[in-house]
């Protein structure tokens, strides 16, 4: 693969916005309702918070979005485009927000998933997150996950 990564900016916000609809759309039938990433403000986000672009090519494969905390980074959204899934990025995207959290001088990185995804908290396991903790979130369960680094 020759991928590289770009960050995201202003003129991006509708690409980010995009690309997280279509990666989330195949739960919304699992939990009734929109994920909590399809409902974001990109035009926010791509300001307040840190969001990398998986480039392949020509093409914006995938994204991961982080929130930077006084203690560590928070892993707040990772998308793969579906046209592109099936290809690893979600690895790659995964590691490059560990690969940041590491230069910002942080040695924990965390995230949350929704429980009902139940295939992106095993992936997270596979990928050495611990199981920290669950709270109820809008009717489902949040499960809350971190590694150190």
């Amino acid at each position: 693969m020759t991928n590289h990564f770009r960050r995201a900016g202003p003129h991006d916000a509708a690409l980010v916005e995009a690309i997280t609809h279509r990666a989330y759309q195949k739960w919304v039938p699992v939990i009734g309702r929109a994920p909590k990433p399809m409902t974001a403000d990109y035009a926010l986000a791509v300001r307040d918070h840190v969001i990398d672009l998986l480039i392949e090519g020509d093409v914006v494969a995938g994204l991961v979005e982080l929130i930077p905390m006084t203690d560590h980074w928070l892993i707040e959204n990772v998308a793969v485009d579906p046209a592109q899934q099936g290809k690893g990025y979600g690895r790659i995207l995964v590691a490059h927000a560990e690969e940041l959290t590491r230069a910002a001088g942080f040695d924990t990185i965390r995230l949350y998933t929704n429980k009902l995804f139940a295939a992106n908290v095993t992936h997270y396991q596979k990928l050495g997150y611990t199981h920290d903790r669950e709270e109820d979130f809008r009717g489902g369960i949040i499960v809350h996950m971190s590694k150190r680094l």
